[in-house]
Protein backbone atom coordinates (compact mmCIF):
# COMPACT_ATOMS: atom_id res chain seq x y z
CA UNK A 1 0.00 0.00 0.00
CA UNK A 2 1.36 3.39 -0.99
CA UNK A 3 2.35 5.57 1.94
CA UNK A 4 0.14 8.62 2.40
CA UNK A 5 1.67 11.72 0.74
CA UNK A 6 1.64 13.59 4.05
CA UNK A 7 3.71 10.90 5.73
CA UNK A 8 6.08 10.81 2.76
CA UNK A 9 6.46 14.57 3.01
CA UNK A 10 7.12 14.41 6.75
CA UNK A 11 9.86 11.85 6.18
CA UNK A 12 11.44 13.98 3.42
CA UNK A 13 11.41 17.03 5.70
CA UNK A 14 13.32 15.04 8.32
CA UNK A 15 15.82 14.15 5.59
CA UNK A 16 16.09 17.63 4.05
CA UNK A 17 16.33 19.49 7.36
CA UNK A 18 15.10 22.54 5.49
CA UNK A 19 14.32 23.14 1.80
CA UNK A 20 16.61 26.12 1.17
CA UNK A 21 20.20 27.08 1.97
CA UNK A 22 22.57 30.01 1.47
CA UNK A 23 25.31 29.51 -1.10
CA UNK A 24 28.11 32.03 -1.56
CA UNK A 25 28.39 33.68 -4.98
CA UNK A 26 31.86 34.94 -4.12
CA UNK A 27 34.79 32.45 -4.11
CA UNK A 28 36.88 32.64 -0.96
CA UNK A 29 39.87 30.42 -1.65
CA UNK A 30 42.75 32.82 -0.95
CA UNK A 31 43.75 35.80 1.15
CA UNK A 32 43.01 38.05 -1.84
CA UNK A 33 39.52 36.56 -2.20
CA UNK A 34 38.94 37.26 1.48
CA UNK A 35 40.06 40.86 1.07
CA UNK A 36 37.79 41.37 -1.93
CA UNK A 37 34.67 39.81 -0.47
CA UNK A 38 35.17 41.13 3.03
CA UNK A 39 37.54 43.55 4.73
CA UNK A 40 39.24 45.75 3.65
CA UNK A 41 37.83 45.76 0.12
CA UNK A 42 34.15 45.66 1.12
CA UNK A 43 34.43 49.20 2.50
CA UNK A 44 34.27 50.62 -1.01
CA UNK A 45 30.82 49.23 -1.96
CA UNK A 46 29.60 50.22 1.50
CA UNK A 47 30.53 53.84 0.85
CA UNK A 48 29.07 53.74 -2.65
CA UNK A 49 25.73 52.69 -1.16
CA UNK A 50 26.07 55.27 1.61
CA UNK A 51 26.38 57.98 -1.03
CA UNK A 52 23.50 56.56 -3.10
CA UNK A 53 21.24 53.91 -1.48
CA UNK A 54 19.94 52.91 -4.95
CA UNK A 55 23.38 51.37 -5.53
CA UNK A 56 22.30 48.61 -3.12
CA UNK A 57 20.48 47.07 -6.08
CA UNK A 58 23.74 46.87 -8.05
CA UNK A 59 26.27 46.04 -5.36
CA UNK A 60 24.32 43.53 -3.26
CA UNK A 61 21.85 40.69 -3.90
CA UNK A 62 18.94 43.00 -3.06
CA UNK A 63 17.95 43.17 -6.74
CA UNK A 64 17.02 39.50 -6.68
CA UNK A 65 15.95 39.01 -3.06
CA UNK A 66 12.37 38.67 -1.79
CA UNK A 67 11.27 38.31 1.84
CA UNK A 68 8.52 35.73 2.35
CA UNK A 69 6.86 36.84 5.59
CA UNK A 70 4.15 35.33 7.79
CA UNK A 71 2.79 35.71 11.30
CA UNK A 72 1.63 32.10 11.28
CA UNK A 73 -2.03 33.04 11.71
CA UNK A 74 -3.57 31.39 8.63
CA UNK A 75 -1.20 28.67 7.45
CA UNK A 76 -2.66 26.64 4.57
CA UNK A 77 -5.90 25.14 5.86
CA UNK A 78 -4.35 24.57 9.28
CA UNK A 79 -5.28 27.89 10.83
CA UNK A 80 -3.44 29.89 13.49
CA UNK A 81 -0.57 27.48 14.20
CA UNK A 82 2.13 30.05 14.86
CA UNK A 83 5.30 31.28 13.14
CA UNK A 84 7.56 28.27 13.78
CA UNK A 85 4.91 25.88 12.46
CA UNK A 86 4.52 28.06 9.37
CA UNK A 87 8.21 27.82 8.51
CA UNK A 88 7.92 24.68 6.29
CA UNK A 89 5.40 26.52 4.11
CA UNK A 90 7.54 29.65 3.89
CA UNK A 91 10.59 27.55 2.98
CA UNK A 92 8.52 25.79 0.34
CA UNK A 93 7.47 29.14 -1.09
CA UNK A 94 11.11 30.19 -1.27
CA UNK A 95 12.00 26.95 -3.07
CA UNK A 96 9.29 27.66 -5.64
CA UNK A 97 10.57 31.20 -6.18
CA UNK A 98 14.03 29.84 -6.96
CA UNK A 99 12.89 26.88 -9.06
CA UNK A 100 10.42 28.69 -11.27
CA UNK A 101 11.91 32.18 -11.62
CA UNK A 102 15.46 32.11 -10.18
CA UNK A 103 14.38 34.56 -7.49
CA UNK A 104 16.25 34.26 -4.19
CA UNK A 105 13.70 34.31 -1.38
CA UNK A 106 14.15 34.17 2.38
CA UNK A 107 11.54 32.98 4.93
CA UNK A 108 10.78 35.28 7.85
CA UNK A 109 8.27 34.09 10.47
CA UNK A 110 7.36 36.80 12.98
CA UNK A 111 6.27 36.20 16.56
CA UNK A 112 3.54 38.80 16.57
CA UNK A 113 0.02 39.14 15.23
CA UNK A 114 -0.31 42.79 16.14
CA UNK A 115 -0.87 44.94 13.05
CA UNK A 116 1.31 47.83 14.25
CA UNK A 117 4.18 45.51 15.15
CA UNK A 118 3.92 43.62 11.86
CA UNK A 119 3.94 46.80 9.79
CA UNK A 120 6.81 48.38 11.72
CA UNK A 121 8.92 45.21 11.69
CA UNK A 122 8.44 44.50 7.99
CA UNK A 123 9.13 48.13 7.08
CA UNK A 124 12.37 48.07 9.07
CA UNK A 125 13.46 44.95 7.19
CA UNK A 126 12.47 46.25 3.76
CA UNK A 127 15.78 47.94 2.95
CA UNK A 128 17.44 44.54 2.67
CA UNK A 129 15.05 43.24 0.00
CA UNK A 130 13.79 43.99 -3.50
CA UNK A 131 10.26 42.82 -2.70
CA UNK A 132 7.97 41.62 0.10
CA UNK A 133 5.72 38.57 -0.29
CA UNK A 134 3.20 38.43 2.56
CA UNK A 135 1.93 34.93 3.23
CA UNK A 136 -0.63 33.17 5.43
CA UNK A 137 -1.71 36.23 7.44
CA UNK A 138 -5.32 35.96 8.57
CA UNK A 139 -8.16 38.21 7.45
CA UNK A 140 -9.16 40.93 8.04
CA UNK A 141 -5.77 41.84 9.57
CA UNK A 142 -3.96 41.02 6.32
CA UNK A 143 -5.80 43.78 4.44
CA UNK A 144 -4.57 46.51 6.78
CA UNK A 145 -1.04 45.13 6.97
CA UNK A 146 -0.71 45.14 3.19
CA UNK A 147 -2.38 48.53 2.75
CA UNK A 148 -0.14 50.25 5.28
CA UNK A 149 3.04 48.64 3.99
CA UNK A 150 2.25 49.69 0.43
CA UNK A 151 1.91 53.28 1.66
CA UNK A 152 5.35 53.40 3.32
CA UNK A 153 7.55 50.94 1.41
CA UNK A 154 9.32 51.81 -1.84
CA UNK A 155 9.45 48.18 -2.98
CA UNK A 156 6.64 45.85 -4.13
CA UNK A 157 4.46 44.42 -1.35
CA UNK A 158 2.27 41.53 -2.49
CA UNK A 159 -0.01 39.31 -0.41
CA UNK A 160 -0.01 36.14 -2.48
CA UNK A 161 -2.97 34.51 -0.72
CA UNK A 162 -5.03 37.43 -1.98
CA UNK A 163 -3.65 38.53 -5.31
CA UNK A 164 -1.87 35.43 -6.57
CA UNK A 165 -5.06 33.44 -6.13
CA UNK A 166 -7.14 36.14 -7.79
CA UNK A 167 -4.83 36.40 -10.79
CA UNK A 168 -4.84 32.66 -11.53
CA UNK A 169 -8.60 32.35 -10.99
CA UNK A 170 -9.18 35.17 -13.48
CA UNK A 171 -6.91 33.53 -16.05
CA UNK A 172 -8.78 30.24 -15.70
CA UNK A 173 -12.12 32.04 -15.95
CA UNK A 174 -11.10 33.91 -19.12
CA UNK A 175 -10.44 30.62 -20.89
CA UNK A 176 -13.39 28.75 -19.37
CA UNK A 177 -15.70 31.46 -20.70
CA UNK A 178 -14.19 31.00 -24.16
CA UNK A 179 -15.08 27.31 -24.01
CA UNK A 180 -18.71 27.93 -22.99
CA UNK A 181 -18.96 31.01 -25.24
CA UNK A 182 -20.18 33.45 -22.61
CA UNK A 183 -19.02 37.08 -22.25
CA UNK A 184 -17.34 38.06 -19.00
CA UNK A 185 -19.59 41.10 -18.56
CA UNK A 186 -22.73 38.99 -18.95
CA UNK A 187 -22.14 36.10 -16.55
CA UNK A 188 -23.35 35.84 -12.97
CA UNK A 189 -20.51 34.93 -10.63
CA UNK A 190 -20.80 33.67 -7.05
CA UNK A 191 -17.80 33.61 -4.70
CA UNK A 192 -18.15 31.59 -1.51
CA UNK A 193 -15.64 32.65 1.13
CA UNK A 194 -15.17 36.34 1.87
CA UNK A 195 -11.76 36.17 3.50
CA UNK A 196 -8.50 37.43 2.04
CA UNK A 197 -8.63 35.30 -1.12
CA UNK A 198 -12.34 35.73 -1.76
CA UNK A 199 -12.30 39.52 -1.45
CA UNK A 200 -9.23 39.80 -3.69
CA UNK A 201 -10.76 37.51 -6.31
CA UNK A 202 -13.91 39.61 -6.26
CA UNK A 203 -12.06 42.90 -6.75
CA UNK A 204 -9.84 41.48 -9.47
CA UNK A 205 -12.77 40.00 -11.41
CA UNK A 206 -14.50 43.38 -11.28
CA UNK A 207 -11.32 44.89 -12.76
CA UNK A 208 -11.38 42.19 -15.45
CA UNK A 209 -14.92 43.13 -16.51
CA UNK A 210 -17.30 41.04 -14.41
CA UNK A 211 -20.51 43.02 -13.79
CA UNK A 212 -22.71 40.59 -11.84
CA UNK A 213 -20.96 39.34 -8.70
CA UNK A 214 -22.34 37.98 -5.44
CA UNK A 215 -20.17 37.32 -2.38
CA UNK A 216 -21.15 34.79 0.28
CA UNK A 217 -19.61 34.01 3.65
CA UNK A 218 -20.63 31.51 6.32
CA UNK A 219 -23.45 33.82 7.47
CA UNK A 220 -24.93 34.16 3.97
CA UNK A 221 -24.92 36.60 1.07
CA UNK A 222 -23.09 39.88 1.69
CA UNK A 223 -25.60 42.71 1.28
CA UNK A 224 -25.45 46.43 1.95
CA UNK A 225 -28.25 46.38 4.54
CA UNK A 226 -26.41 44.02 6.90
CA UNK A 227 -25.16 46.17 9.79
CA UNK A 228 -23.05 43.34 11.25
CA UNK A 229 -20.52 43.29 8.38
CA UNK A 230 -16.88 44.07 9.13
CA UNK A 231 -15.08 46.78 7.19
CA UNK A 232 -13.76 44.46 4.46
CA UNK A 233 -17.18 42.92 3.95
CA UNK A 234 -18.88 46.30 3.85
CA UNK A 235 -16.52 47.32 1.08
CA UNK A 236 -17.31 44.18 -0.92
CA UNK A 237 -21.06 44.54 -0.32
CA UNK A 238 -20.91 48.06 -1.75
CA UNK A 239 -19.15 46.80 -4.91
CA UNK A 240 -21.26 43.68 -5.50
CA UNK A 241 -24.76 42.21 -5.20
CA UNK A 242 -26.45 45.06 -7.04
CA UNK A 243 -29.85 43.36 -6.55
CA UNK A 244 -29.21 43.42 -2.78
CA UNK A 245 -30.06 39.72 -2.50
CA UNK A 246 -30.22 38.01 0.87
CA UNK A 247 -30.14 34.35 1.80
CA UNK A 248 -27.81 31.38 1.73
CA UNK A 249 -25.21 30.03 -0.66
CA UNK A 250 -27.90 27.85 -2.22
CA UNK A 251 -29.96 30.96 -2.94
CA UNK A 252 -26.97 32.74 -4.49
CA UNK A 253 -26.10 29.82 -6.78
CA UNK A 254 -29.53 29.56 -8.43
CA UNK A 255 -29.06 30.57 -12.07
CA UNK A 256 -25.41 31.50 -11.60
CA UNK A 257 -22.97 30.88 -14.46
CA UNK A 258 -19.84 30.64 -12.30
CA UNK A 259 -19.12 29.37 -8.80
CA UNK A 260 -15.77 30.09 -7.13
CA UNK A 261 -15.08 28.54 -3.75
CA UNK A 262 -12.36 29.59 -1.31
CA UNK A 263 -14.14 28.39 1.78
CA UNK A 264 -14.62 24.95 3.33
CA UNK A 265 -14.97 21.30 2.27
CA UNK A 266 -18.33 19.91 1.26
CA UNK A 267 -20.42 23.10 1.48
CA UNK A 268 -21.74 22.76 -2.09
CA UNK A 269 -24.24 20.01 -2.87
CA UNK A 270 -24.99 18.47 -6.29
CA UNK A 271 -28.42 20.11 -6.10
CA UNK A 272 -26.78 23.53 -5.85
CA UNK A 273 -24.79 22.83 -9.01
CA UNK A 274 -27.92 21.55 -10.75
CA UNK A 275 -29.60 24.88 -9.94
CA UNK A 276 -26.93 26.82 -11.85
CA UNK A 277 -27.22 28.04 -15.44
CA UNK A 278 -26.46 25.78 -18.41
CA UNK A 279 -22.74 25.17 -19.05
CA UNK A 280 -21.86 26.13 -15.49
CA UNK A 281 -18.25 26.79 -14.50
CA UNK A 282 -17.35 25.50 -11.03
CA UNK A 283 -14.06 26.29 -9.27
CA UNK A 284 -14.20 24.63 -5.81
CA UNK A 285 -10.72 25.46 -4.47
CA UNK A 286 -10.77 24.64 -0.76
CA UNK A 287 -7.65 22.61 -0.01
CA UNK A 288 -7.06 19.76 0.42
CA UNK A 289 -10.77 18.91 0.18
CA UNK A 290 -12.90 21.09 -2.13
CA UNK A 291 -16.40 22.49 -1.61
CA UNK A 292 -17.64 19.76 -3.96
CA UNK A 293 -15.61 17.08 -5.68
CA UNK A 294 -14.86 17.34 -9.36
CA UNK A 295 -16.78 14.15 -10.14
CA UNK A 296 -19.84 15.28 -8.17
CA UNK A 297 -19.86 18.68 -9.89
CA UNK A 298 -19.57 17.17 -13.36
CA UNK A 299 -22.29 14.61 -12.60
CA UNK A 300 -24.54 17.45 -11.45
CA UNK A 301 -24.17 19.23 -14.79
CA UNK A 302 -21.12 21.50 -14.51
CA UNK A 303 -19.42 21.93 -17.89
CA UNK A 304 -15.97 22.94 -16.54
CA UNK A 305 -14.44 22.25 -13.13
CA UNK A 306 -11.16 23.61 -11.77
CA UNK A 307 -9.73 22.95 -8.30
CA UNK A 308 -6.59 23.64 -6.32
CA UNK A 309 -5.49 20.02 -6.53
CA UNK A 310 -2.69 18.66 -8.69
CA UNK A 311 -4.36 15.28 -9.19
CA UNK A 312 -7.18 16.76 -11.30
CA UNK A 313 -7.20 18.73 -14.57
CA UNK A 314 -7.38 22.55 -14.40
CA UNK A 315 -5.32 23.06 -11.26
CA UNK A 316 -5.66 26.68 -10.13
CA UNK A 317 -2.28 27.11 -8.48
CA UNK A 318 -0.63 30.32 -7.26
CA UNK A 319 2.74 29.09 -8.48
CA UNK A 320 1.55 30.14 -11.94
CA UNK A 321 1.63 33.76 -10.80
CA UNK A 322 3.94 34.83 -7.98
CA UNK A 323 7.37 33.69 -9.30
CA UNK A 324 6.93 35.46 -12.63
CA UNK A 325 5.33 38.52 -11.04
CA UNK A 326 8.31 39.08 -8.76
CA UNK A 327 10.76 38.21 -11.55
CA UNK A 328 9.27 40.97 -13.66
CA UNK A 329 8.94 43.44 -10.77
CA UNK A 330 12.55 42.90 -9.72
CA UNK A 331 13.91 43.14 -13.26
CA UNK A 332 12.32 46.54 -13.87
CA UNK A 333 12.81 47.58 -10.23
CA UNK A 334 9.11 48.34 -9.87
CA UNK A 335 8.07 50.43 -6.89
CA UNK A 336 4.85 48.44 -6.47
CA UNK A 337 2.65 45.78 -8.04
CA UNK A 338 -0.42 47.63 -9.26
CA UNK A 339 -3.79 46.58 -10.65
CA UNK A 340 -2.65 46.93 -14.26
CA UNK A 341 0.21 44.51 -13.61
CA UNK A 342 -2.21 42.00 -12.08
CA UNK A 343 -4.59 42.23 -15.04
CA UNK A 344 -1.65 41.83 -17.43
CA UNK A 345 -0.59 38.69 -15.58
CA UNK A 346 -4.04 37.12 -15.86
CA UNK A 347 -4.13 37.87 -19.57
CA UNK A 348 -0.62 36.50 -20.10
CA UNK A 349 -1.46 33.25 -18.30
CA UNK A 350 -4.67 32.79 -20.27
CA UNK A 351 -2.87 33.41 -23.57
CA UNK A 352 -0.52 30.48 -23.00
CA UNK A 353 -3.37 28.10 -23.78
CA UNK A 354 -3.97 28.36 -27.51
CA UNK A 355 -7.43 28.19 -29.06
CA UNK A 356 -6.48 24.86 -30.61
CA UNK A 357 -5.52 23.42 -27.21
CA UNK A 358 -8.38 24.92 -25.22
CA UNK A 359 -10.98 22.45 -23.91
CA UNK A 360 -12.95 21.59 -20.77
CA UNK A 361 -9.96 19.88 -19.18
CA UNK A 362 -7.29 22.39 -20.23
CA UNK A 363 -8.13 26.00 -19.43
CA UNK A 364 -4.94 26.96 -17.57
CA UNK A 365 -1.26 26.10 -18.11
CA UNK A 366 0.27 23.32 -16.07
CA UNK A 367 2.06 24.46 -12.92
CA UNK A 368 5.31 22.97 -14.27
CA UNK A 369 5.06 24.67 -17.68
CA UNK A 370 8.43 26.37 -18.21
CA UNK A 371 6.84 29.10 -20.37
CA UNK A 372 4.82 30.55 -17.51
CA UNK A 373 7.26 32.61 -15.42
CA UNK A 374 9.00 34.27 -18.42
CA UNK A 375 5.64 35.15 -20.01
CA UNK A 376 4.32 36.60 -16.76
CA UNK A 377 7.55 38.55 -16.17
CA UNK A 378 7.35 40.12 -19.63
CA UNK A 379 3.73 41.15 -19.09
CA UNK A 380 4.53 42.62 -15.67
CA UNK A 381 7.47 44.63 -16.99
CA UNK A 382 5.42 46.04 -19.87
CA UNK A 383 2.54 47.03 -17.57
CA UNK A 384 4.97 48.54 -15.04
CA UNK A 385 6.56 50.69 -17.73
CA UNK A 386 3.20 51.72 -19.17
CA UNK A 387 1.97 52.82 -15.74
CA UNK A 388 5.17 54.59 -14.71
CA UNK A 389 6.17 52.40 -11.76
CA UNK A 390 9.26 50.84 -13.40
CA UNK A 391 12.52 52.44 -12.25
CA UNK A 392 14.90 50.84 -14.76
Amino acid sequence: MKTDIRQQSLQKHYEWKGKIEVISRAPIDSREDLSLAYTPGVAEPCMEIHRNPEKSYELTRRSNLVAVITDGSAVLGLGNIGPEAGMPVMEGKCALFKTFADVDAFPICLRTQDVDELVRTIYLLSGSFGGINLEDIGAPRCFEVERRLKEICDIPVFHDDQHGTAIVVAAALINALKVVRKPIDGVRVVINGAGSAGCAIGKHLLNMGVKHLTMVDRFGILCRDDKALNEAHREMAALTNHENLTGTLADAMKGADVFIGVSAPGVVSPDMVRSMAKDAIVFPMANPNPEITRDEALAAGARIVGTGRSDYPNQINNVLAFPGIFRGALDCRASCINEEMKVATSMALASLVSDAELNEDYIIPNALDARVAPAVARAVILAAKQTGVARV
